[in-house]
């Protein structure tokens, strides 16, 4: 066993994973928890935005699949990327099961040189799909951000500028968020004001965390 992992037992890390659907507000969760608790975070979509640099993995499979999608500075065409994939259930199907493992493997290793190095103990870690790619045993717990359906759509149409049957579009890719709240540890209802979404996450975060 290495030096690094012999400290990385001894940490005993704790990770969490947070999930949601698109505009149930998980990235502002996911600011909050960290601004106020003892936690390292870490994304799923930075980390496929860093496999989107021109060379990277998930930037080959895009290429491999249409170089259509890439760009004269070789950059990739995000938009019409995500245009087609929400459009076609069995192509994002594809790229999801080629995708997730590599997502995987960076996450793991982030953490395992944050807990080795820097002695981090607890570790928070936004998953959009994390049931859908079954990352469950991944996680110590799993937090997933509610929102009612008309309020997720009015944030993605708000945020992406795009018309409210291109968010219901969206939203449906993903599983409903009634189920994804009856398979979580906690859940955190972010329907309402935000006032009343720090309330639930302080109660949370005094559960499970050490306050800065």
């Amino acid at each position: 066993m290495t030096a690094l992992r012999k400290k990385i037992l001894l940490v005993e890390p704790q990770i969490t994973g947070l999930t949601g659907g698109m505009g149930s507000g998980k990235s502002s969760v996911t600011r909050f928890l960290c601004h106020r608790f003892s936690l390292v975070s870490f994304s799923a979509d930075v980390i496929v935005h860093e496999l989107l640099q021109p060379g990277e993995a998930y930037w080959q499979i895009i290429a491999a699949m249409d170089r259509g999608f890439i760009r004269p500075d070789q950059t990739v065409d995000k938009r019409r990327v995500r245009e087609v994939l929400f459009s076609d259930a069995a192509l994002r199907r594809e790229i999801n099961e080629r995708i997730h493992p590599l997502v995987r493997n960076k996450i793991n290793e982030k953490i395992l040189q944050a807990a080795g190095t820097d002695g981090h103990r607890f570790f928070l870690v936004e998953v959009p799909l994390l049931f859908e790619a079954g990352w469950q045993a991944m996680f110590s717990r799993v937090v997933v951000v509610f929102a009612a359906p008309e309020k997720c759509a009015a944030r993605i149409m708000q945020r992406d500028s795009i018309s409210a049957a291109d968010a219901r579009k969206q939203i449906s890719a993903q599983w409903p968020l009634t189920k994804k709240s009856l398979l979580a540890d906690h859940v955190i209802d972010n329907t309402g004001s935000w006032v009343d979404t720090m309330l639930q996450l302080l109660h949370l975060g005094r559960l499970l965390w050490k306050e800065k």
